[in-house]
Order: structure tokens, then sequence, then C-alpha cells
């Protein structure tokens, strides 16, 4: 019953509540950060969520658009800002994903959404983290993070899936604002540990 109903309804609830509650520091951010950008400040991504729909991802941009001389956007480490690390450590730039979990595209927890390149190379267990909506957080990303290998990362997402309760979802909760707090397992530039998914299991 939790999986199936009320877990969606307690999404509903705190995604509409947090939103309101933290609407005026969420406003002063997207200016200061439309000023130091000079243009938007969201970083807006195709994602696959639930059943593999694709839905737009909304976070806090993090990096500038600078180019190089052939006119593509500079490497990731380059481009991230001072402001950028900052609100990547402090997990900032993931609160306009309330918005996703409010429209239904995702969920408080669960598997995170990663990169619609990445679907043919999962697993047929691993495809599995496809049959409920992605997470803001996860069981995945309280148990190591981005210090956690793809295949490690992977099987936590379908214990998840396997073991969905009331229970398991307040646990992550406590773990994810307790890891926030402490900036424990947080990487500024995933890249420099992990190779992309489809790069790992083309090889």
């Amino acid at each position: 019953m939790y999986k199936f109903f009320f877990k969606r309804l307690l999404d509903f609830s705190l995604s509409i509540t947090l939103l309101i509650c933290i609407f005026p520091f969420f406003f002063l951010l997207i200016i200061i950060l439309t000023l130091i950008y000079k243009g938007t400040p969201f970083f807006v991504q195709k994602r696959p969520g639930k059943n593999e729909k694709i839905f737009s991802i909304i976070k806090l941009k993090t990096m500038n658009d600078k180019k190089g001389v052939d006119g593509a956007l500079l490497p990731d480490v380059q481009r991230l800002t001072p402001v950028g690390k900052f609100i990547r450590k402090t997990s900032l730039d993931e609160i306009p994903q309330l918005v996703n979990v409010l429209k239904g595209d995702m969920s408080f927890i669960g598997p995170r959404p990663l990169l619609i390149k990445y679907l043919p190379f999962y697993s047929d267990s691993e495809t599995l983290r496809h049959s409920i909506r992605p997470g803001i957080t996860g069981l995945a990303q309280v148990s190591g993070r981005n210090l956690l290998g793809w295949n490690e990362r992977l099987a936590k997402d379908i214990e998840y899936v396997h073991n969905v309760s009331l229970k398991q979802d307040v646990q992550i909760v406590f773990k994810t604002i307790k890891n926030v707090i402490s900036s424990k397992d947080i990487v500024i530039d995933p890249r420099s540990l992990l190779k992309d998914l489809d790069d790992e299991r083309r090889n």
C-alpha cells in the first residue's frame, strides 16, 4: 500500500510544503545565480524516469557556458565555478527537483535518474531501477554516493526497489541530511573518480 499510494501522497504533500517554506531563500538564490551566470540559473537535462519515460530534470546551474576556440563547451572541470562548487558541496543544486517531485516525475527517495545514453548498458536485473520513480536521494547515495563503483551503485538501486518501505525511506532521509551537513562522500567532480557507465561497460 505504501509503495503504490502513500509514497506518492507523501511526495506531493512534502514537496509543496517545502517549496512554500523555502521560497524566499530559493528566489534569492535564483537571483544571485542569474547575475553570476548572466543568464538562466537552471540546468535542465532529459533523463529516463519511471518505465523509462523521459522527463526534464531541473537543477541549479553550477557551471558557466565558456567555450573553447573550436566553439565547443570547455570540459566540466574548467567550467565549474567557485559558487558552483559550494552549491554542489551543500547539495543546494538539488532544490529545483522539488518541482519534479511535485509534478510526479520523481520521488524524494528512489534510484537517481541517470543519463539516457546509459539505457542500453543495464543488465536485465538493473532495468528494475526504472520500475519506480527516480529519487532526489536514494540508498546508493547514502551508501557511498560517488565513491561507489557502478556495479555497487546499481546493486543498491535494485536492493531499494525490492524493499521499498516507509521505514527504509525515513532512514534514508535522515542519513541524507546527516551526509549533507557533514559533506560526507561528496565529490565535486564525479568524473575524476568514475568513468561514464557506457564507457566502462563498452570496454
